[in-house]
């Protein structure tokens, strides 16, 4: 090496070194001054998030957090007379639609042939990157115990990934998370091996409508009945939007009218008043394997509650 090459090294080495530390040292203290909460909510269809937490992502959205859906497949046999690639287009188009009426900041679906998950090494690890390229604070799945095998496996490849995020060198091309986000189930009627338990109940009273909105746009499943539909164009439900509309709410209405047994839950984090006017709710159950947050970091996390941190 020529001297004057070997005498420059070591204060060029000092200058990147240097201007990398000050770039680094940037990011990390843009992203600590953001307080701005990251869920991503993971589903086995393009319907199943919108669904089930639908009225928590436009609350959270509408406070400035971020909350992101991935669906697991692409949904490509959920109808009675289309299939492939035309209906996996279709319903990632819906879901896209679904997610402005939401307001939510991302949805995303991944190129597996619905009917056809499996809970292998290779998705394990997509599920991995997902959630720390999200960053999240918060990871909602269904719980493992479901009908469907595209449902009980998304659920495993959540429930796997749960700790995983937090290790170095499992997916390194990705940082991994500095803490483990809070896994949460929504609640469900199975009752087998055990029945779902609402740890966190959240009113949606007051974004139902926009909520009915956005599974409006989900036409192939509702107004066609998806793949247990009538097979019969000539039997889809059909009319202009508001007839649309009307035979929609009253089937979701159902849905999600609180629980007699989630009432409890209700008054603890709204107050006994407050808890009586709600009529409309989703609720949550704490996963074991993730962080286990306690009664203030729930209303940190869900800060709709009349005390939660504003």
């Amino acid at each position: 090496m020529n001297r004057s090459y070997r005498f420059f090294m070591p204060y060029f080495l000092l200058l990147v070194c240097t201007v990398l530390s000050i770039g680094f040292m940037n990011t990390q203290s843009a992203y600590a001054a953001d307080d701005s909460l990251r869920i991503i909510v993971f589903g086995a269809h393009p319907d199943d998030c919108e669904i089930r937490t639908g009225g928590v992502a436009i609350m959270w959205e509408k406070l400035g957090h971020k909350v992101k859906y991935v669906s697991t497949t692409n949904g490509d046999i959920g109808h009675s007379v289309m299939a492939g690639g035309p209906l996996a287009i279709r319903r990632t188009q819906e879901a896209q639609e679904a997610a402005k009426v939401l307001g939510i900041s991302e949805t995303q679906v991944l190129d597996i042939h619905d009917g056809e998950l499996m809970p292998t090494l290779e998705n394990r690890k997509i599920i991995i990157q997902l959630i720390r390229e999200w960053e999240a604070d918060i990871v909602i799945t269904n719980r493992p115990n479901d009908y469907h095998p595209d449902h009980r496996y998304t659920s495993i490849l959540v429930m796997d990934a749960a700790y995983m995020v937090t290790v170095p060198f499992i997916c390194p091309d990705v940082k991994p998370l500095k803490s483990n986000p809070v896994f949460l189930y929504w609640t469900d009627r199975f009752q087998k091996p055990y029945p779902s338990q609402a740890d966190i109940v959240v009113g949606i009273d007051d974004v139902l409508e926009q909520k009915y909105l956005a599974l409006h746009e989900l036409a192939s499943q509702f107004y066609e009945g998806g793949a247990n539909g009538p097979g019969d164009p000539e039997k889809y439900v059909q009319g202009d939007k508001e007839t649309l509309m009307a035979w929609l709410r009253p089937r979701f209405a159902r849905r999600y009218r609180v629980q007699e047994d989630w009432r409890a839950k209700l008054e603890e984090f709204y107050g006994k008043e407050k808890a009586a006017q709600i009529q409309y709710a989703e609720a949550f159950e704490i996963c074991e394997y993730g962080r286990q947050p306690s009664q203030d970091d729930i209303k940190k996390l869900f800060p709709f509650f009349p005390d939660s941190p504003k």
